[in-house]
């Protein structure tokens, strides 16, 4: 059990300098006098978005008894720009022209130099990874299972057998596998037993599971000005929950004039949204309870509010 708890005061100022000094790296890492490197990074990082990972590696750090967010925050940013150049590549793939409210790096600078941001932003993981030796390793893996995830999913579409088996394979890699990498980094930051270390990382990976069910569902049935990206690609492109969870339209791909309104219109009277929302509460309830190995303490209180969030969230 962690003793030696902070109060909530001292608490949301520890986390809110955290998240500064995490701003402050990933602007630092991607400073470079390549003039489009730097304005499409400095666009797509400024447009802000959820900061989930980096909170979630910060939060664990705390809530395991780590107190200087300085030191954490270099490990905290990497997970974020990973997180950023995957989505980058994405908006490359998916064609997409929003991404966090605003245009994606794709729609201004177009394809050639997306492609680039996003690898730009890939290798200034290394630098802020550097001085962390073995951490290296957590990371390494997440990025690793983060390309093995997007290939599953492009070569499941293109072969048309995107099953539930299939879904669930590819988003404990793509998404899943970065969350567990920011949990457990955080908990090792903060010299924690190996016992601690591996339910904290089990925490971080079925939070990963379950943001990416809600994902998907909300590309569904959320519209894209209060996403803030571009939605519907995943039904489009026989992909993501609803096609895993219900083939509701017929082959995996929209066929239809208007297909996306046809097939939201058949889930809707369905249950396929109601069973994706359950998976995902199932994951967020098992894993709020794994924290019980945790003394009671206000950053305990804000783990399971960060998971709650990933539940609860309309965008």
């Amino acid at each position: 059990m962690i003793g030696a708890t902070i109060d909530a005061a001292k608490l949301a100022a520890l986390v809110e300098d955290g998240m500064a000094a995490v701003e402050r790296a990933m602007i630092q890492a991607t400073d470079s006098d390549v003039d489009v490197l730097r304005e499409a990074s400095l666009h797509i990082l400024g447009a802000g978005g959820k900061r989930i990972r980096p909170r979630l590696l910060l939060l664990t750090y705390l809530a395991l008894g780590g107190r200087d967010v300085d030191y954490v925050a270099n490990p905290a940013a990497a997970i974020e720009l990973m997180h950023t150049a995957s989505v980058v590549h994405d908006d490359i793939n998916d064609h997409g022209i929003l991404r966090r409210g605003r245009p994606s790096v794709n729609a201004i600078w177009g394809r050639t130099f997306a492609l680039l941001t996003g690898d730009f932003l890939f290798t200034a993981v290394y630098e802020l990874m550097a001085p962390y030796q073995d951490l290296n390793v957590d990371l390494a893996k997440a990025a690793t299972g983060l390309v093995e995830g997007e290939t599953l999913q492009a070569s499941a579409v293109k072969s048309n057998t995107f099953t539930r088996e299939a879904y669930m394979q590819i988003i404990a890699r793509k998404t899943a596998a970065l969350f567990r990498a920011a949990s457990t980094i955080g908990a090792k930051l903060a010299g924690s037993h190996p016992d601690d270390i591996r339910v904290l990382s089990e925490f971080g990976y079925n939070l990963g599971i379950a943001f990416q069910i809600v994902d998907d569902i909300l590309d569904l049935v959320s519209d894209q000005n209060k996403m803030g990206k571009t939605t519907g690609v995943d039904i489009f492109q026989g992909r993501g929950v609803a096609v895993a969870l219900n083939d509701a339209n017929g082959n995996g791909r929209a066929q239809a004039k208007d297909p996306l309104d046809d097939i939201r219109r058949k889930l809707m009277e369905g249950d396929t949204i109601e069973l994706a929302r359950e998976q995902a509460s199932l994951l967020i309830d098992s894993s709020i309870a794994s924290l019980a190995i945790l003394d009671d303490s206000p950053a305990k209180l804000e783990l399971i509010s960060l998971a709650r969030q990933i539940i609860e969230r309309d965008s």
